[in-house]
């Protein structure tokens, strides 16, 4: 396609594939399709009812997310996170979560704080462990919002779906004392931010890392242990 605008092409309007990849994503992280269940172009087609044009594009799309893998053998299937993509998310996750920690203490407003809390309160409302992950990432996304610092941002964006995952295959190892346990440690989080005390924060922001990264490393069983383990960070 050629301009006359000085070679630039005009931009598109949101395309049916986004549409797409936002229908197929969300039935990723309510469950419906599990790590490992395989997507079908045939049957997502005539799911969604659109061509198979756009469905490819779309899983395209997830996959460079991280949320689906294809392979020439078992074609596309939900990402099924091995040990080492377990052990690369949780030590990248940790250091992003310690400069968003460090930044939300030193430069967020009473409003940034209050928009922390709320997504913490959101929690004690979740009827289910899938509703219970939604909420946590929308934690997550307030804390690096409150962090002020754009790049930090995009870098959260480029590894949520991927951490939406891993909190999905967390419950699906086990969802003991999940719903019960999970809100009030959000809210213990949101806390020490509003406290600004960034060492507290950092030391509990870590124990909350590692309960997760331990139930999908070693069991619940030993997991569990953490949850009144010294907090220190990773």
């Amino acid at each position: 396609m050629t301009s006359t605008t000085g070679g630039v092409v005009p931009a598109r309007r949101r395309g049916l594939a986004e549409e797409v990849a936002d229908s197929i994503r969300e039935a990723i992280f309510g469950g419906r399709y599990a790590p490992g269940a395989q997507l079908r172009e045939v049957e997502l087609s005539r799911a969604l009812e659109v061509s198979r044009g756009p469905v490819r594009e779309a899983l395209l799309r997830l996959e460079r997310e991280g949320l689906v893998r294809s392979t020439w053998h078992r074609g596309t299937t939900v990402t099924t996170l091995s040990p080492d993509d377990v052990a690369e998310l949780d030590s990248l996750r940790g250091a992003l979560e310690q400069l968003a920690v460090t930044r939300v203490v030193e430069v967020a407003t009473d409003a940034d704080l209050a928009a922390i809390e709320n997504a913490a309160s959101q929690m004690s409302r979740a009827p289910d462990p899938h509703t219970m992950v939604r909420h946590d990432i929308e934690f997550h996304d307030a804390v690096y919002a409150a962090a002020r610092h754009t790049r930090l941002a995009d870098a959260w964006t480029a590894i949520r779906s991927q951490v939406y995952l891993f909190l999905l295959t967390r419950i699906g190892v086990s969802t003991a004392d999940y719903l019960p346990q999970i809100p009030a440690e959000h809210r213990e989080l949101a806390a020490a931010l509003r406290a600004r005390d960034v060492e507290a924060a950092l030391a509990l922001f870590a124990v909350h890392r590692r309960h997760a990264f331990e139930v999908l490393t070693t069991g619940p069983d030993t997991a569990s242990q953490y949850r009144s383990a010294p907090s220190t960070s990773r």
